[in-house]
């Protein structure tokens, strides 16, 4: 029962995931005028290299279930073939609300069998997220609880509002968090740290998280209840002039590296410099250094 019916909105989402090409950066306007569960965005002119993910189920406070999980991994699918992509953002559509974790009123009808091939499904799309080829922004700007979080921490960077909300609250619901948060959020701050948050349920806002290191950057909220994604934007931009391939192969040594010994992360650094020394952008670098000019790259 659990396959059939992942198969069948599987086949419905395909043809239903929203591939939006926009210059506005407004998400009230993208929120109108979508209603997939998740609307992907590329951004144009100046902003070329940009991609917007944003999660749009408002009755379900972004809760992930069915339809969301397989939207997420329909775009997934698009990014990982998208070799004109430097930088992903993803946020919200929903007005503070990021992602309010499970949907608990879908996980209490499975039996325990499809419970445990849900959760699987849900912890390696957010390893699909971790392992995206270019730089992930996620930015908080409201609630992102449990799942929610567990979202978040499969990204490179956090960006949250003081406002945001942040907890793995699974222990207080009876669970624990399966989709990666007890192995991400004690590789991303202080192991005994991580553990007094998952065994507390506690829910820390934006300054809290950015003092434990959770996220990288608090902002204060603004009127229209976007600022970290506004935040994630100005960021972005820093990212795209860069050269593409570049950023792939340093994001991809960072992430090799790091579960290895130093010594054996130096070679994996060597592989992937030795991967990017034929580029022609690579050679464009050096050549617009020369000649003093910005340079232009074209991600090969």
């Amino acid at each position: 029962m659990f396959v059939s019916r992942l198969n069948n909105n599987m086949k419905f989402l395909k043809n239903n995931v929203t591939r939006t090409l926009v210059r506005s950066l407004s998400t009230q306007n993208a929120q109108n005028e979508n209603s997939s569960p998740v609307v992907f965005q590329k951004l144009g002119g100046a902003d070329r290299g940009i991609a917007v993910y944003g999660l749009n189920s408002p009755q379900d406070r972004n809760a992930i279930g069915f339809q969301l999980l397989q939207a997420m991994k329909e775009v997934n699918r698009i990014l990982r073939e998208d070799t004109k992509i430097s930088v992903v953002i993803l946020h919200s559509l929903v007005p503070g609300i990021f992602c309010a974790g499970a949907h608990l009123k879908e996980r209490f009808q499975m039996s325990d069998e499809e419970a445990s091939n849900f959760v699987r499904q849900l912890r390696t799309t957010f390893i699909e997220i971790e392992d995206l080829p270019m730089p992930t922004i996620a930015a908080l700007d409201g609630v992102a609880v449990g799942g929610g979080l567990e979202l978040a921490l499969a990204c490179d960077i956090r960006i949250a509002s003081e406002t945001a909300r942040l907890g793995l609250v699974e222990t207080g619901r009876g669970l624990i968090p399966g989709a990666g948060g007890t192995q991400r959020l004690p590789r991303a701050i202080h192991p005994n740290v991580a553990k007094e948050l998952i065994f507390t349920s506690r829910i820390v806002n934006g300054k809290e998280a950015k003092e434990l290191g959770i996220v990288n950057h608090v902002v204060s909220q603004n009127s229209n209840n976007n600022s970290a994604y506004e935040k994630a934007l100005n960021l972005a931009r820093e990212i795209i002039p860069n050269a593409p391939i570049a950023l792939r192969c340093a994001k991809q040594a960072i992430n090799e590296g790091v579960q290895l010994s130093i010594k054996d992360g130096y070679e994996v650094e060597q592989k992937f410099y030795e991967i990017n020394i034929p580029t022609k952008d690579r050679k464009e670098g050096m050549i617009s250094f020369i000649e003093k000019r910005k340079p232009r790259y074209e991600g090969h």
